[in-house]
Parts: structure tokens; C-alpha cells; sequence
């Protein structure tokens, strides 16, 4: 039999062993045919896999690594503001950067940097089974991997980037040295604080060369590339601050494993010292505020991540408004700057600082922030700092939250007229924890309205109504007038909330007033009217802007009714009566917090609202220190300087410009408002709402008698102390060498004036046993300060 007859039968043979087998068994497919698929399989992969890695290029440079500036302008879209961006970068040869960086670097992202050709197959099979095993997204990119991805491609998490990732990168390895390629992705790496570049890094962080880099320097400088922003230990939140130790932390045992670094070195290196966030070049001035209220509009809003942002090319057309801006600072330098003397007054007129803001009601546009004097020298925006209390600033909050409720808990009817117990230190019922604040002086007012109370700033007066209305819904109002709910200070189950323990920044503060300017509909406040970044072959990302759309925070007839007491706030009897120097309708509110730590002023007139506010910080430590002394006075109020800085700025922004009146429809057939307190009527001492509000007759903007000290008023400081700050608060007495103002003289009671009688003896009512029926969780931030906060 012949060799072919003979693999003849052997086949004839296994066919006729196939077909006696039962059918399933026959359908899957033998040895032979299997291990011919896989190897067909395995050369068409071989061939796609040289196909592919011959056609893909290495690409030129991106965009991203061509450093470019981004570029603001103010509201005309021509004038510029600053250039920032991504062009903070200095390369350097690798020679230049000390070998045990280098080594922190590769233990950190890549310990198989000196082994591996490019890519990681081990590295990527096994972040690939951690992901599918729930572990979260893992990343298995090489560093030369990151490094094309930097220099070549784009960020974009797609399948096609990274697959031409992984082929660019063998080439890369292939054509580049070990030392090349280290020295293009330290080059190219973002380390934050807008540094892109280790050279860069090494200023931001440390203030010296790179070349000057030690171990634990370098180490810290390798644990920032795995989260730059975040894992900055000065301005981390605590639980970033703990990843970013355990990151350095590995890096330098990673050094330990890979023989970089002995176990001797290791133990003995401790975490380094950081400098603290210093203003980038060109931000001098006022430039680098308007850019970072910019900055955080665009990354809180969503329109474009914080990396995408500082990558840079882009072109941003802001709301602020040159003239108004340049107004606003010469109206601090006119009314504040000008009436410091440091050299003189070392102890009360330095460390002096204020915050503003100015919002369009109609639109919801900035169009100028004070948030210091200086960004090269002082890079903290005041302008969007959530940490001094707002004092009776909150008051008219109280008042809409009332005028909303309509009625107290146990049923009285609330209006501007409604009249309350203005006793000083009278103790608030039915709130949550017990609460007497004092008024400023202690004066006693007696039986007053509302009205009247705000006109004058009655501590006493807000305390209850705020609780007669619900502190639920006080919080609820604040929030939809456009305070951020997550401000400390609004927690319910604290009575002093009602006179302004919260804290919101001095825009977000002209937001909520610009709530109530604008008839009770809110546009969030808003910086960016326009985005755009040109690449070099021509393409423009123009990404999409958020609608403006006012939506109705309170109804119509309750704001208007706030603005017409608020009306009366900047009249000759309020605490705001400076402002009647602005010569326009307005409407405001002054505030000054517990032991005088700030003041301000909030007001606004039918086209613009406008906030300031004025306080003390030690720069080294942040605390806050008392207003009482600054510029010789024995307190500062709200009424003073604050009120100043808004009048001054607000003639300059509004010059030119039609005189608008409130267009006010308050929704019911009030009597005329009654600012007299009714002394001829005993206090119920209860301090809720009378049955019905008051019916006598007053005519707003009467002058008050000559002798009668307004709230708010300075007065040059005595030798004595003084008592606290101005818009009463309770709470501890000022430590600083403030006196207290006279007392208030004893005028004959007319409409326009109470009669401050010295305070009667009087049984103090107990608090009822059941809470009210308006509650709300409370937020999970404390306020800052004791439960008996400020204000007036």
C-alpha cells in the first residue's frame, strides 16, 4: 500500500469514526481545526498589529504642549484684563534635574519605566481585570504613554486615542532614549498651582531651581502628578491632604523597593515644607481678581473643567465693566484708604480689608468686584471668601420669610406694620435654643413696627419675628434669594441665625439683593459672557453657555414690600442715611457683627446691587480681629465706611445714566407706614406680632430730632473701652482699645423717634415646651462663631 493510499484510508477511517459519534459531539470542532483557527487568528493579529503600527505616525506636538496664554477681556470684548494660562513652563535637559527625582518620578507612576518597551502588557491586563472587577477605573499607562499622550494626542478618554496612544508610544520607545523620553514627560506634566514643567513645579512649590530639589521635594513633586489640584497641601481639603501624604509616601517606598533610596534615607526624610500659593505673573492689581471670579464661574458652572481651563488658549469675554470696576476701587482708596494711618495707629488700622460686589438685578451680570487691593501682594480674593458673617444684613430676610408666612406659628398676621416688643435683651420665645440679644446702646424702643425695627436696626425686634415666621423657611427664603445653602451659619436649630451668623461671600450677598431689586426673580450671579479657543489648523471650540433665565424666587408683592422698608433703612432717620448722598432711589440694609469683626453695607437701586463689606484679618494666622479703633473711630458700623465705599462707587457707576424709580407693587392696602413707637401701649413681652398691624399714620423720610444718635454712627474713641460693635451684637466685648459711644439722649417721643426710657424691670417669659412646627435638618456645618451672633 502506498504512503497516499495509506492517508487515505487513515482519514476514511476518522470520518467513519466521526460520523459514528452522537451529534453534538460532531458539531464541535476537533483538535485540528481548533489550533488552525488560533493560529490564523494569531497572524492576522500579528499582520493587522505591523499594519497598524506602520501607518500610524508619531504625530507633531499638540496644542497642549505648544504653551499658550489664555486670554480675559473686560465686557467690550476688545480691552484686555490679564493673559494667563498654560505658558508658566521652562524646560530642561534631564541633566538638570537631580537623578533621585528622576527616581521618585518612576516609582511613583511607572516602576517598570527602565524594564518595559512602551507600554505596560501586565500593567494594562491588570488595571483592565480591577476595573471589571468594581475596584474603579485603573490606569495601566506607562510613562511614555503619558508622555504621548501630553506632547502627541489629546485627554479624551476614547478607544481610538488610546489605541494610536499605545502605538505611538512603542515607536517613541523604539526611536527615543530612556532619559529623552523622561525628560519630555517631566517637561510636559502638569503640577498644579498652573505650572506645567518640573522646572516650574520647583518654583511654585519651593521657590528654587530645580536643580535644588531634595529627596522628599522631589518625592512630593512626583505625588503631585497623580492628582495636581487636589493634592496641593495648602489648599486641600483634609481628606485630600491625607491622600496626598500616603502618595509621598509611596513614592519613597517605592524608592526603598526599587534600590533608588536606603532604608537608612527613607527614615530619616520628613514631609517638606511648601510655600504658599503665590499670584501667577501679569495678575497685578485688580486683574487677578476679576480673573479668578471668572475662573471659578466657568469651573463651578460646568461650562469646563479646572484642566482644561489652565491648559490655555482660550479667550474669555467677562461681564465686569472697566469704568465700574475703576470706580470701585477709587471709591475704597477715597473713602477707606485715604483715612487709615498704619504708622499712627498700628494696632487698629492695618490688616484693613474689604470685599465687594456689583450685580446687574435685570441680568444677573458682575460687572465689578473689590476683592483687595492688590493681587500681587495680597492673593486672596475677599470678593468670594464664605467666612465673615453678614450681620443684620440678613434682617431683611427675616422680613420676606415673614411676609411669606403671613402669619406667625401660633396664628398673628406679619406685615411691615405689625408691631413687636423692641426691648434690649429681651429673650426670644419659641426658639430653638435661648437667644436676648441686646440693640446697639441698649437702647429699649418699646412697642415699634417692623418697619421701624429695620429702620433702626432693632436687634431685639428680628430675633423673635424671624422665629414668629419659621426658621425653616428663613433658611429656605435666604437659599432662594441666592444664598448658597451650603454657607456656615443658617442652621435652624440655632435662634441667632435670624440676625446673621451666615456667611456668604459679598457676591453672593448681591446676588440675594439683587433677587429682591429685581421683584423677587433670581439669575445667579454669572462672570463669563463668552468662551472660545482657536486651535492652530484653524478649529474653534466655542463650548456652550448656560441660559440666563431669571425663575421667581419669592413672589412679586412680598420683595417689593422688603424694598419699600428698605427704602426707609436709607433715609435721615436709617442707619444707612450716608447713602442718601447718592441722590437716587435706593434701598439697603447696614450690618455690623458680634465684638465689630465686620461691617457692611448691602443696598441697591432699580439698575444695580451692590455689596461691601469691611473687616480685620491677621495675615499670618487669618484670624479675625475687631474693627473698633480703625481710622481713630470708636466703632465701625455699617453705616460708616461700608455705606462710604457704596455711595461713592455707586454715583461713578451710575453717572450717565437715567434715573430710574422703584416700580413697586407690594400686593395689599397697607395703611401708611407707622414708624412710631407706641409708647402709650405696655409690651406684651411676648415680642410676637400684635393682632393687627398699625394704623397711625407716619411720612417716610422725616428728619429725626437733632439729639438722637443714629445706628451706625462713629464716634472718635475716648480713652475708655468699648462696648460691642455697632448693630448691636451679643456676645463677648471687644479686647481692643475702643471706647463706647455717649448714651443716647432722652428727646421728647415723636413718629420719627422712640424713647429710648431707661429698661424697665420686667419677668423675663419662659420659652414654650413644644418647638415650633417649622423645622428643617439642619446643615452639617455649625456656626462658626458662639449661638449669639451679631448684628445690626
Amino acid at each position: 500500500m502506498t504512503l497516499s493510499t495509506r492517508r487515505q484510508a487513515k482519514r476514511a477511517a476518522r470520518r467513519a469514526a466521526r460520523r459514528a459519534l452522537p451529534r453534538w459531539r460532531r458539531l464541535l470542532p476537533t483538535w485540528r481545526i481548533t489550533l488552525g483557527a488560533l493560529i490564523a487568528a494569531l497572524l492576522i493579529a500579528v499582520g493587522a498589529f505591523a499594519v497598524l503600527y506602520v501607518i500610524v505616525p508619531v504625530p507633531d506636538a499638540n496644542a497642549h504642549a505648544v504653551a499658550q496664554n489664555n486670554i480675559y477681556l473686560y465686557a467690550d470684548g476688545t480691552t484686555e484684563i490679564a493673559r494667563t494660562g498654560a505658558v508658566n513652563r521652562t524646560d530642561v535637559t534631564i541633566d538638570q534635574i537631580p537623578a533621585q527625582t528622576q527616581h521618585a518620578v518612576v516609582s511613583a507612576e511607572d516602576r517598570t519605566f527602565y524594564q518595559n518597551r512602551g507600554i505596560d502588557l501586565k500593567g494594562m491586563l491588570r488595571a483592565g481585570w480591577n476595573t471589571l472587577l468594581g475596584k474603579g477605573m485603573q490606569g495601566g499607562s506607562t510613562i511614555t504613554q503619558q508622555y504621548v499622550k501630553n506632547y502627541y494626542l489629546t485627554q479624551d478618554q476614547t478607544i481610538e486615542r488610546k489605541g494610536r496612544e499605545l502605538f505611538i508610544a512603542l515607536k517613541v520607545d523604539q526611536q527615543r532614549d530612556k532619559k529623552d523620553i523622561l525628560a519630555g514627560y517631566l517637561n510636559s506634566s502638569y503640577f498644579g498651582r498652573g505650572a506645567y514643567g518640573i522646572q516650574s513645579a520647583a518654583h511654585a512649590y519651593y521657590g528654587e531651581d530645580v536643580s535644588a530639589l531634595s529627596v522628599a521635594q522631589g518625592a512630593y513633586l512626583a505625588a503631585l502628578l497623580q492628582a495636581p489640584s487636589s493634592y496641593d497641601v495648602k489648599t486641600a481639603t483634609p481628606a485630600n491632604r491625607e491622600k496626598a501624604v500616603a502618595r509621598w509616601n509611596y513614592t519613597l517606598d517605592g524608592m526603598v523597593q526599587l534600590g533608588f533610596l536606603t532604608p537608612a534615607e527613607r527614615a530619616a526624610t520628613t514631609f517638606p515644607e511648601l510655600l504658599d500659593p503665590q499670584p501667577a505673573t501679569g495678575l497685578s492689581g485688580q486683574a487677578g481678581y476679576l480673573v479668578g471670579v471668572a475662573d471659578d464661574y466657568l469651573v463651578s458652572a460646568g461650562i469646563i473643567d479646572a484642566a482644561t481651563l489652565k491648559a490655555g488658549g482660550w479667550r474669555i469675554t467677562t461681564t465686569f465693566d472697566k469704568p465700574r470696576q475703576e470706580a470701585f476701587v477709587k471709591a475704597v482708596q477715597d473713602e477707606l484708604t485715604g483715612e487709615l494711618d498704619p504708622r499712627a495707629r498700628p494696632a487698629t488700622d492695618t490688616d484693613v480689608r474689604v470685599a465687594g460686589a456689583s450685580v446687574e438685578p435685570a441680568t444677573g451680570r458682575v460687572v465689578a468686584v473689590y476683592g483687595g487691593p492688590d493681587y500681587a501682594k495680597q492673593p486672596f480674593n475677599d470678593a468670594l471668601r464664605q467666612d465673615n458673617q453678614i450681620g443684620s444684613t440678613f434682617k431683611p430676610i427675616d422680613l420676606a420669610a415673614g411676609l411669606i408666612a403671613q402669619h406667625t406659628l401660633d396664628g398673628r398676621p406679619i406685615t411691615t406694620e405689625s408691631r413687636y416688643d423692641g426691648a434690649s435683651e429681651r429673650p426670644v420665645t419659641g426658639g430653638p435654643t435661648p437667644y436676648a440679644p441686646p440693640n446697639e446702646d441698649d437702647v429699649d424702643y418699646g412697642n415699634i413696627t417692623l418697619r421701624y425695627a429695620m429702620v433702626k436696626s432693632v436687634n431685639s425686634v428680628y430675633a423673635q419675628e424671624g422665629v414668629d415666621a419659621g426658621l425653616a423657611r428663613v433658611r429656605d427664603t435666604a437659599i432662594k434669594l441666592g444664598i448658597p445653602d451650603s454657607v456656615r451659619g443658617m442652621d435652624p436649630a440655632n435662634t441667632s441665625m435670624t440676625l446673621g451668623t451666615a456667611t456668604p461671600s459679598a457676591l453672593d450677598l448681591a446676588g440675594a439683593y439683587a433677587t429682591l431689586a429685581n421683584h423677587g426673580d433670581a439669575t445667579a450671579p454669572w462672570s463669563v459672557q463668552k468662551l472660545e479657543r482657536v486651535h492652530s489648523g484653524g478649529a474653534v471650540d466655542i463650548p456652550k453657555m448656560p441660559d440666563h433665565t431669571p425663575v421667581t424666587a419669592i413672589g412679586r408683592g412680598f420683595a417689593d414690600a422688603v424694598t419699600d422698608v428698605l427704602r426707609d433703612v436709607v433715609s435721615p432717620r436709617g442707619t444707612g442715611a450716608a447713602a442718601l448722598d447718592l441722590g437716587r432711589p435706593a434701598a439697603g440694609k447696614t450690618g455690623t457683627t458680634d465684638s465689630n469683626l465686620s461691617a457692611w453695607f448691602a443696598g441697591y437701586t432699580p439698575e444695580l446691587a451692590t455689596t461691601v463689606g469691611l473687616f480685620r484679618e491677621n495675615p499670618k494666622t487669618h484670624a479675625k480681629e475687631p474693627l473698633a479703633g480703625t481710622a481713630g473711630l470708636t466703632r465701625i458700623n455699617g453705616g460708616t465706611f461700608p455705606t462710604r465705599i457704596w455711595t461713592a462707587y455707586m454715583t461713578a457707576a451710575l453717572q450717565g445714566t437715567p434715573t430710574q424709580q422703584f416700580d413697586l407693587q407690594t400686593d395689599h392696602d397697607a395703611p401708611a407706614p407707622d414708624l412710631t413707637p407706641n409708647s402709650s401701649t405696655t409690651p406684651t413681652g411676648t415680642g410676637s406680632a400684635t393682632t393687627a398691624p398699625a394704623t397711625a399714620a407716619a411720612t417716610p423720610g422725616t428728619t429725626p430730632s437733632a439729639t438722637t444718635p443714629a445706628h451706625d454712627t462713629p464716634t472718635h474713641a475716648p480713652s475708655a473701652p468699648a462696648p460691642t460693635g455697632g448693630d448691636p451684637a451679643p456676645g463677648p466685648t471687644p479686647t481692643s482699645p475702643a471706647a463706647p459711644s455717649p448714651p443716647a439722649p432722652q428727646p421728647t417721643p415723636t413718629q420719627d423717634q422712640p424713647s429710648p426710657a431707661p429698661k424697665p424691670t420686667q419677668t423675663r417669659p419662659t420659652r414654650p415646651t413644644d418647638p415650633p412646627t417649622a423645622t428643617a435638618p439642619a446643615p452639617a456645618t455649625k456656626p462658626a462663631t458662639s449661638a449669639t451672633p451679631p448684628p445690626q
